[in-house]
């Protein structure tokens, strides 16, 4: 892992279950050691309501004990997935037969480690997962099919638009130039290059063709089309959104 990935993991919060005093503290404050914030709880039944509680999902890596009092670890963690909850997650245990390990994996869990067990590894196991976890969060939010400025949400994969969650109809052109602004607020677009990212580079035709289709947009989107506080222009340059 470079120095660059490392950093990228300072101050990563991680939830620790387990009802070991003795161990619940030398990792605790092994982890921290790392960099890591950590939250601890001697129970499942503490952990789970603090998860379900923790609405953001701020927390980055859960590692579980599998034997704990009431809530056991696998009840646990299959409570975790069942509320749609993907935070990465980690168990560990005295058991180390093939079909223990299976079975806390097909409960969700992402790795399985059994005790006894080397901090070392277990901080390298972390780091994976939270690394891993968090290239995951990045992928999903590049993909995303929904964008969203102030009062304006596009719909990509349906094709719509809403102002102040009221439906917007807009044209196949005025929509894809919308996405390109709302796509990459604050950068000023000259006409040339929207000719050229929306009517495609062997467009022949005037510039004033964006012009026309900016009007339309602000007519639908603006409070006062006469004087924008979205879709801007930039004299001398061309147009910005935001």
């Amino acid at each position: 892992m470079t120095i660059k990935d490392h950093k990228s993991l300072q101050g990563s919060k991680i939830l620790f279950v387990e009802d070991d005093k003795s161990i619940r503290l030398t990792v605790s404050e092994t982890l921290k050691g790392e960099g890591f914030q950590v939250l601890t709880f001697k129970d499942g039944s503490s952990a789970s309501d603090f998860i379900s509680d923790n609405t953001r999902n701020e927390i980055d890596l859960i590692i579980l004990d599998l034997m704990l009092p009431g809530l056991n670890g696998l009840e646990l963690c299959r409570k975790i997935r069942n509320e749609e909850n993907h935070t990465p997650v980690l168990i560990l245990s005295a058991k180390d037969n093939e079909s223990d390990r299976v079975l806390g994996l097909e409960v969700g869990a992402d790795d399985y480690l059994t005790k006894p067990f080397g901090l070392n590894e277990l901080i390298a196991r972390s780091r994976a997962l939270i690394r891993r976890s968090k290239r995951n969060k990045k992928y999903i939010e590049s993909t995303k099919t929904i964008i969203e400025f102030n009062h304006i949400k596009m719909f990509l994969e349906e094709c719509r638009v809403t102002s102040f969650d009221r439906e917007i109809t807009l044209s196949p052109k005025e929509f894809k130039l919308l996405e390109l602004f709302m796509k990459s607020p604050k950068r000023v677009w000259s006409r040339d290059l929207i000719l050229e990212k929306i009517w495609e580079i062997d467009f022949i035709g005037d510039t004033k063709t964006v012009d026309v289709h900016v009007r339309w947009l602000r007519e639908k989107l603006e409070e006062d089309p006469s004087a924008p506080k979205l879709l801007k222009t930039v004299r001398g340059f061309g147009y910005k959104f935001g």
